[in-house]
């Protein structure tokens, strides 16, 4: 009785597995999957790039009291630049109400400066662009490209160098030398930093313009440098390298007064001076002397030292030496 009912059950299974066909296999592309959400540690792939752009305005409309010689020292420029951009020639008269471009000197400063893009990445590794220039021919003419893609060649770097292993680092470099190859230890060789350092507008070698006590700080309401006492005559020294933009005594407060534009950030002012060595158009170093104190302009026998960061009276204490 039992086997009858065991055999009636198995019929009963293989039935139900006929009636039942098993689900066809469907073939399906990749699977891709969503991104998981950032997380709090988690940090964007996207690589940081910064660029500068010229602080100043493209115009100025001028107002009263201006002068060129004061509109220059105010926003950074050689006078004798606004001239020639605006057409305005000697004596450079100026008027209530015009208006002054800035736009291509601002342009000029910005290429002179310009540095290549500089790219950092997520494991802090700075990558500069690659120089390329089209494929040409013999002649130096552009080859005209058969597809829409057109293939670089490379001009700089003018050297691979390989990354770094310990077989590379204990290689040894031949170089032919008539018939004879002679081993090369190609062990580094130690540089000064500093050789391969770049310029940097910022960080000047300053020096103190002359020598005395300072008997008025830098305040940005009442004074806009430090006042040096001395003696009638004692030299007055530029207190970095760079370029006379301006001698004279155009500018209402200042007496004899010496502009030095050191780059694209930083000019120096010199004023009250007796007697002024320098000339407009000189280039000089630090510690020439370009003037001698004196008290044009002023109550008292002294020097007006200024320095101006983009045109803004910043403190020389904060750049010059300890005394």
């Amino acid at each position: 009785m039992k086997v009858k009912i065991v055999i009636a059950l198995l019929a009963l299974f293989l039935a139900a597995c006929e009636s039942n066909p098993p689900a066809p296999v469907i073939e399906r592309g990749p699977q891709t999957s969503k991104p998981a959400p950032p997380t709090a540690s988690s940090k964007p792939s996207a690589a940081k790039v910064t660029a500068g752009k010229d602080w100043r305005p493209d115009s100025y409309t001028v107002k009263k009291g201006d002068t060129l010689f004061s509109i220059g020292l105010e926003y950074g420029y050689d006078y004798k630049e606004i001239a020639t951009t605006n057409n305005i020639a000697p004596p450079y008269p100026i008027q209530i109400g015009q208006k002054l471009s800035f736009s291509s000197l601002n342009a000029k400063t910005a290429s002179a400066g310009t540095n290549p893009v500089m790219v950092e990445n997520d494991d802090g590794v700075v990558v500069s662009p690659i120089k390329t220039e089209p494929a040409g021919t013999s002649t130096g003419t552009v080859a005209q490209p058969t597809s829409s893609v057109v293939t670089p060649v490379l001009t700089e770097p003018r050297g691979i160098r390989e990354p770094y292993s310990l077989e590379a680092f204990n290689r040894k470099t031949v170089v032919a030398k008539s018939t004879e190859a002679k081993p090369v230890d190609t062990k580094p060789v130690e540089t000064n930093s500093t050789d391969t350092k770049p310029i940097d507008d910022e960080n000047l070698n300053w020096s103190w313009p002359t020598q005395g006590k300072v008997i008025a700080n830098f305040n940005e309401a009442s004074n806009k440098g430090i006042d040096i006492a001395g003696s009638l005559g004692q030299s007055i020294n530029a207190a970095s390298s760079g370029k006379v933009i301006y001698t004279g005594s155009d500018l209402r407060g200042y007496g004899k007064l010496v502009i030095i534009k050191h780059n694209k950030i930083f000019l120096s002012v010199y004023a009250h001076n007796s007697k002024i060595i320098a000339k407009e158009g000189q280039t000089v170093t630090a510690g020439q002397k370009i003037a001698e104190m004196g008290n044009t302009d002023a109550n008292a026998v002294k020097l007006h030292f200024e320095v101006r960061r983009q045109g803004k009276s910043v403190d020389p204490a904060k750049y010059l030496p300890q005394n």
